[in-house]
């Protein structure tokens, strides 16, 4: 069951320089959008794929240099028998040690015996096939695989539109699940001439007036076509050639015409059935065109809980249940840096698939702000629509993730999670409970200033105290909307020792009453805004609006958290 051990692409499309070795069973790229990812199933299926003619055009080079080739190296091991005969191979036959990554040209005891597979295109655009080894190389040697070889090792791409998987062509998964045939050309060809015939004969009275004016014109033209032209189905046409025969279900209606999210599961599940014979599988986007269960239920059909792993999947994805459900160990981030892309795994520690498991969302950013709780991600959200109603750029647009910590205790476990994996990560908090203050020291250190509420307060505090007096009228009028007056005035009455009422704090915005509301806002048993939706109103409707006339202190704290976020789209 041959798996690939290493990949490295030259100058192909956006990527400069990029290697990779992938897991054994199912790795699935993910990452911002223009990461890369589709370009890196583009790659493996061109080095690796059966086609005897590709076209190549120059944006196919990085940065349209036709003046650096593209080289894509594929090094596949788990040779069989056949790929490893020293009569066929034997001097591209290599060896490669699993705990290094080291490839040699001469196989060692103990090492794995692979070969490499290069993919070269240059200037004239014509793609050239071949074996890797430096001994051939310095004797004037070259080679490539057999077609039969070829065929074999050929990757299976599930495309958005699977129905070539649907029928008996050269490469379709059906040829691989079992070695029958149909010999059908003897009866294929009657069949052509019979149908050829039939139309024939109905055509000739349904066409006499054309077939009359077609005569004519070529007599009067002395083009010698014969007394009586008929209008027979072309030969070409009714010629029965690879995909004749196709799938069909019970009622003989051609499974070519499923939805494209069922064609795609149907082939991934026949891809794992032919697995002896077709152990590698490309699939971009495989969200596409499934609901979430089928989603599920495709990422299981290729063995995404199984071990060891009945097939080698590359994947992309641009979907969080993709990333929710498989494991951490599955995934790979693709990133973009200054030397070129590089594969980060995400990884197997608990910390990690916690966090995955909470916000897979966030991984499919570029950068990612971790809020204590559902209220400062609410307040956030609800700020940055407000902005965008006025012509900013939104967050999202910025590639930016909001996840919801649940709390102190887990904001820099959180945190240091998307860091470790190379996003661009910062916190924000309130100082009213104090995290692990190592954990927050050693994050500091590596990222600069985080983001903070003013010393000892919460986000109630520095609402309630830093809003103008129309702007805290407004959260107070919405409490009472959202929770009515009798709960909203209980609040008030309890907290106060009787002192206000609902209808003190509607007629006057004192000192005493904003901490007398901040306090009630906050009741445990019915906080006011202690949700994302709640807190999203109050940003969009009352902060965002508000800013401006904010205490100068908490304008500074807000408008410092989205100049963060702004930074990140350079």
């Amino acid at each position: 069951m041959p798996r690939v051990r290493l990949i490295d692409i030259r100058n192909f499309r956006c990527l400069k320089t990029f290697t990779w070795r992938p897991a054994e069973g199912l790795n699935c790229l993910i990452g911002p959008g223009d990461a890369g990812k589709s370009s890196v199933l583009n790659a493996i299926d061109l080095c690796l794929g059966a086609r005897r003619n590709i076209s190549f055009s120059d944006t196919d080079f990085h940065g349209l240099d036709v003046t650096e080739p593209v080289s894509i190296s594929i090094t596949i091991g788990e040779l069989d028998d056949g790929l490893k005969s020293m009569e066929t191979y034997g001097n591209y036959l290599r060896s490669f040690n699993a705990a290094t990554g080291v490839i040699d040209d001469e196989p060692e005891h103990g090492a794995e015996t692979v070969l490499t597979l290069n993919l070269t295109v240059k200037s004239d655009l014509e793609p050239v096939w071949t074996l890797v080894s430096g001994r051939s190389e310095a004797q004037g040697q070259t080679r490539y695989l057999t077609w039969s070889d070829r065929i074999r090792l050929c990757a299976t791409r599930i495309g958005a539109y699977a129905e070539n998987d649907l029928a008996w062509r050269r490469g379709s998964v059906l040829t691989k699940l079992s070695d029958e045939k149909a010999e059908t050309s003897g009866a294929m060809a009657e069949a052509a001439r019979q149908a050829r015939a039939t139309f024939g004969d109905m055509a000739e009275k349904q066409l006499s007036v054309t077939l009359g004016i077609v005569g004519d014109t070529a007599r009067d033209l002395g083009i010698d076509i014969g007394a009586h032209p008929k209008a027979l189905l072309d030969a070409h046409s009714v010629s029965f050639s690879g995909g004749t025969i196709a799938l069909h279900n019970e009622d003989g209606i051609p499974l070519r015409g499923l939805g494209t999210g069922s064609a795609r599961l149907l082939v991934a599940g026949l891809q794992r059935k032919a697995a002896k014979d077709a152990t590698i599988i490309l699939i971009d986007e495989v969200e596409h065109g499934l609901e979430p269960h089928r989603l599920i239920r495709l990422l299981h059909s290729i063995g995404s809980k199984e071990e060891p792993p009945p097939l080698q999947a590359f994947l992309t994805t641009h979907s969080p249940v993709t990333v929710r459900e498989l494991s951490a160990n599955q995934l790979t981030v693709l990133r973009h840096g200054k030397d070129g892309h590089k594969a980060v795994l995400v990884g197997s520690k608990p910390t990690i698939q916690g966090t995955v498991r909470m916000c897979p969302e966030a991984f499919l950013s570029s950068s990612v702000l971790v809020c204590e709780g559902a209220s400062e991600v609410g307040l956030v959200r609800g700020i940055d629509q407000f902005r965008a109603s006025q012509g900013t750029i939104t967050m999202e647009a910025l590639g930016l993730a909001l996840v919801d910590a649940k709390g102190s205790d887990n904001i820099y476990s959180r945190a240091k999670a998307f860091r470790s994996l190379g996003y661009r990560t910062n916190v924000l908090r309130d100082d009213d409970v104090q995290p692990d203050k190592a954990a927050e020291g050693i994050f500091v250190k590596v990222v600069g200033a985080i983001f903070k509420w003013r010393a000892g307060r919460a986000l109630e505090d520095e609402l309630f105290d830093a809003l103008p007096f129309d702007a805290v009228t407004k959260l107070l009028e919405y409490a009472v909307t959202l929770h009515g007056e009798e709960l909203v005035g209980e609040h008030i009455k309890s907290i106060s020792a009787g002192k206000l009422t609902l209808k003190d704090c509607r007629a006057s915005i004192t000192k005493d009453i904003r901490a007398c509301l901040t306090k009630a806002c906050a009741t445990k048993s019915a906080a006011w805004f202690k949700n994302v939706t709640a807190m999203e109103h109050c940003g969009r409707e009352i902060v965002g609006p508000a800013l401006a006339k904010c205490d100068a202190e908490f304008r500074a704290i807000v408008e410092g958290v989205f100049a963060w976020i702004e930074d990140g789209r350079s």
